[in-house]
């Protein structure tokens, strides 16, 4: 059954759903001032699908990849308009064509807050810039040109082209933009009863300190936001953006951090000395963690933080860099963002989140209770365009057809590595800023690569036959709590988790779910701990690579109720779920199928590139303590 923006229900929800509709008048529900009130309000929460990490011709990379369309076009792309990329045709308009089968609910630009002035400045004919060597250089395009510009911002004390900026009034120019950026934004959100679709005013911060990713997304809860973005330029340290946007965002301004692509950061994104207060400020501003995007996954990796857990067959899903990589041990390394240097076991999830445990023993607060999210990084301006057989890649002319996506990824992270991305899902009772954000605060979200499966994760006190009662969400909030949540156990905990598979569309069916599986973290006495535990499967069915039809195992739906059998009261824990759906041919073999046999490209032929894909999604996670 479809609900919502056209997602589906399983029969447990549809019943649970039928007891419920006189929620519409739940009277802790908060009225609206700037916009009608939700028609479809849910106090068991709807499923809403978004991207919170897209870029524009805003963004000085995706306006070098040949990128004209603006935020405005990024809100059209994303409620189901057709949009153009390139190559571009006499007029600059894009001539290849791209549109979603499936409209988002919500997205968020989140163009680079770093040269919006500069960008602005070299490519509007007649600037005072115009003409300078730097912007002719700049608009040529070329490899150059990346390197050239982000190497203002590598080292630990970044700097702005004085060649610009002492010509024009840059926080000037960039303002301009921000207020283009917000205006498009409050365009795009819908304020009518519908509530067909939500814009989050956002920007990326961008900081990149000896190559090594520190990036963050920075998102606005309404359209009240500061008069500038902050910057690396203006704040080169984490720390130093939290307390920037703390001093600049107040009043009706409320704002939350997401950090992304940790799997390139050498072990610096999370290197940090905290104290109590510091954890929880970091808490506070920063609820949330990016796991996947066209950058790779950022969940795990196998030979990384050996002595952690089990190798894990499905850690080696998507990653960017081939291996061997070194781990770095106990110190950072460098040069992520170019592929290079050491892998650190606080680049991936599970190695964040045991760490967040080894910081609450040491401080007494743990800094890294992360809820999980997915989006695509798009530098295309095309939210949400995730299906393996549409890829069209995610930078322009760099990667704009199949021969151009079949190569080995060089400076920039395209080629055969890159991916389509991921989307974010969020359990909310109405699709509007307010609820979203709420949501995006409370954890109550998930991740997934791509497909739009449905996910329940509830913890507590539940009885072992809940998949069977009515009432499953019901029962999971009075008598526990959902993904994202603490829970105080004094005996077991007992999860309940309900994942429902993807239909996709007439023309293009989803895939079967084949696995369940708990992720649980743990501290003991003698160290940090991970393991995988399968809750339920089924076969794993063969795809046929001659036309990508996949093989018919599999289940529509998973229900399943467990119990830890070796919790245990001395232990820190935490859980998630990862729900793994039937192999499918990934994007590359579908590319790979458009040329010739006998003259399709050398990756094509290369037994480390993976010609199908498992999909996925990944819950927030849940936390337990024995009080």
């Amino acid at each position: 059954m479809d609900y919502g923006a056209g997602h589906r229900i399983g029969r447990c929800e549809l019943i649970w759903l039928l007891l419920i509709l006189g929620c519409k008048d739940d009277p802790d529900r908060v009225k609206p001032v700037d916009r009608e009130p939700c028609a479809e309000y849910n106090r068991s929460r709807n499923l809403y699908f978004g991207d919170l990490h897209v870029h524009t011709r805003n963004s000085f990379d995706a306006w070098i990849y040949d990128i004209r369309l603006d935020p405005e076009d990024a809100y059209r792309f994303a409620r189901g308009e057709e949009v153009g990329l390139p190559p571009l045709d006499a007029e600059g308009e894009g001539t290849r064509r791209v549109q979603l089968e499936r409209p988002l609910d919500f997205a968020a630009v989140t163009d680079h807050a770093e040269y919006l002035a500069e960008v602005a400045a070299c490519t509007t004919a007649g600037s005072e810039v115009y003409d300078t060597t730097l912007c002719v250089d700049y608009r040529a395009a070329t490899v150059s040109s990346i390197q050239v510009w982000g190497s203002k911002f590598v080292g630990e004390v970044p700097f702005r082209f004085p060649e610009i900026c002492d010509v024009i009034d840059c926080p000037s120019r960039a303002g301009d933009v921000w207020t283009d950026i917000q205006d498009a934004a409050e365009a795009a959100y819908d304020r009518k009863s519908t509530c067909e679709f939500t814009s989050f005013v956002a920007y990326e911060w961008s900081a990149t300190p000896n190559v090594s990713n520190m990036h963050r997304n920075v998102i606005f809860r309404n359209a009240e936001v500061p008069e500038l973005p902050i910057s690396t330029f203006e704040e080169a340290r984490p720390e130093g953006l939290w307390e920037a946007l703390a001093e600049a965002c107040t009043g009706d301004c409320d704002v939350l951090a997401i950090p992304h692509n940790s799997n390139q950061s050498n072990g610096n994104i999370f290197h940090v000395e905290h104290t109590a207060e510091s954890a929880e400020v970091r808490i506070a501003m920063e609820p949330l963690i990016e796991i996947y995007q066209h950058k790779g996954d950022s969940e795990c990796r196998n030979g990384i933080g050996e002595g952690l857990g089990a190798p894990d067959e499905h850690c080696d899903f998507e990653k960017l860099r081939a291996e061997p990589v070194e781990d770095c041990g106990d110190s950072p390394g460098a040069f992520g963002m170019a592929n290079g240097g050491c892998g650190h076991r606080r680049d991936f999830i599970r190695g964040i989140l045991v760490a967040g445990f080894e910081e609450q023993r040491r401080i007494g607060v743990n800094p890294y209770t992360f809820g999980i999210t997915a989006s695509t990084d798009t530098h295309n301006g095309t939210p949400g365009l995730v299906e393996e057989f549409a890829f069209q890649g995610h930078l322009g002319l760099v990667d704009g057809t199949p021969e151009d996506r079949l190569t080995y990824p060089e400076l920039t992270p395209a080629g055969i590595r890159n991916s389509p991305g991921g989307l974010t899902a969020v359990w909310a009772p109405e699709n509007s800023r307010d609820a979203i954000f709420d949501a995006l605060r409370r954890k109550e979200v998930y991740g997934t690569s791509g497909p739009r499966i449905s996910l329940r994760f509830f913890g507590g006190d539940l009885p072992a036959d809940l998949c069977e009662q009515p009432d499953l969400n019901g029962v999971g909030y009075r008598d526990g709590v959902p993904m994202g949540g603490t829970l105080t156990a004094a005996s077991a905990p007992t999860f309940a988790i309900q994942a429902l598979r993807d239909v996709g569309t007439e023309g293009h069916p989803g895939t079967a779910l084949q696995k369940l599986q708990i992720v649980k973290g743990w501290v003991d006495a003698s160290g940090s701990h991970y393991e995988v535990i399968d809750v339920a499967a089924t076969e794993e069915s063969p795809v046929d690579l001659g036309t990508c039809e996949v093989g018919g195992g599999g289940v529509d739906e998973f229900c399943e109720v467990w119990t830890d059998p070796n919790w245990a009261a001395d232990q820190d824990a935490w859980y998630y779920v990862r729900v793994l759906e039937q192999p499918s041919c990934r994007w590359s073999w579908f590319d790979c199928l458009t040329q010739p046999e006998g003259q399709r490209a050398d990756v094509c032929t290369d037994p480390t590139i993976e010609q199908t894909v498992v999909e996925r999604a990944w819950s927030s996670p849940i936390w337990v303590t024995d009080g």
